[in-house]
């Protein structure tokens, strides 16, 4: 008892100093700077120094910009298709590979390698396949909103159905065995199996990947700015242009390049992309935590759904 209430004292004195340098870089990285982007995003400046304060001017211009509405739509509507069309085929890809046959972690390896390419190469090596197979129907990818937004989500798609399938995978491998055998006792079939018994055991495992995949969708901007740049442009009937495949991340960027009267406009922008993105967490952090406080459930009888 003496040695170890010893550590423990020891551990206490000398915490802070192991703490303390990566809390400095911390605070300077990340705390200075979101504080100092939330006093911006009040005020009108080209450079931070000679920053003015304007109050709530530039939120209303932010909610003003048909660019920014056109931009949080399409925002939405990509990080929901996107959510769709990424778990859904990386699940069943990782049941299949979730089995022990010849081959297996070689598939595992090439379904994960387009995670590791940088997004912004990924955007132009498929804007020239989309313009190649799209040539020969005579368009061009970024001939039609439609396009875009569907390229998009088909690189979205093959750059991260790998890493979520790694996620499933390890959610498979977390299943009782005992559950599985016990099923297989009761004749279950595999769909049987499958929904009854392997659904309700990765619950955790299919609400991180559906969160990390909306969240990403929320906060794509490299493959938005090579892939498309946020063309086709569109003409309002108040004469102005607005980018139709133009995402959240892109059109702050865009703003923010306009002119110097614009900056506060892009900062106040980037303040409410924030509270999105980070409401999305939330979100996910208690849908997780509650989860984990459920009790796991009785055994039921597979194929019939009674309780044992």
């Amino acid at each position: 008892m003496v040695k170890n209430s010893g550590i423990r004292r020891a551990i206490r004195l000398w915490a802070p100093l192991f703490i303390l340098p990566a809390f400095v870089c911390f605070v300077i990285s990340f705390v200075i700077p979101f504080g100092q982007g939330i006093y911006l995003s009040f005020c009108e400046f080209n450079i931070p120094k000679d920053a003015a304060w304007s109050g709530m001017d530039n939120y209303t211009a932010a909610f003003a910009d048909p660019s920014f509405g056109r931009a949080m739509l399409n925002t939405f509507l990509f990080a929901v298709v996107s959510v769709i069309v990424i778990n859904v085929p990386a699940f069943f890809i990782a049941y299949f590979l979730s089995g022990k046959f010849k081959g297996v972690n070689l598939f595992r390896t090439a379904f994960f390698v387009p995670n590791l390419i940088g997004g912004v190469v990924l955007g132009y090596i498929w804007s020239m396949i989309f313009d190649g197979i799209l040539r020969y129907f005579g368009t061009y990818l970024i001939a039609s909103p439609v396009y875009g937004f569907w390229g998009l989500v088909i690189l979205v798609a093959w750059q991260q159905i790998g890493y979520m399938m790694i996620i499933y995978i390890a959610g498979f491998q977390s299943v009782p065995t005992d559950m599985l055998e016990a099923a297989d006792i009761d004749g279950a079939t595999r769909s049987q199996t499958l929904f009854r018994v392997i659904l309700p055991n990765m619950i955790s495992s299919i609400s991180v990947c559906v969160f990390l995949s909306l969240t990403n969708g929320f906060k794509l901007f490299d493959q938005n700015l090579s892939l498309t740049g946020g063309a086709p442009i569109k003409t309002l009937e108040n004469g102005m242009q607005v980018n139709t495949t133009e995402l959240l991340a892109l059109n702050i960027y865009n703003t923010y390049g306009i002119n110097r009267h614009w900056h506060g406009t892009a900062q106040a922008k980037a303040v409410i992309f924030f509270l999105i993105v980070g409401g999305v967490s939330l979100l996910q952090q208690y849908l997780t935590n509650r989860e984990r406080k459920i009790k796991p459930a009785k055994h039921t009888d597979a194929k019939e759904g009674k309780q044992k």
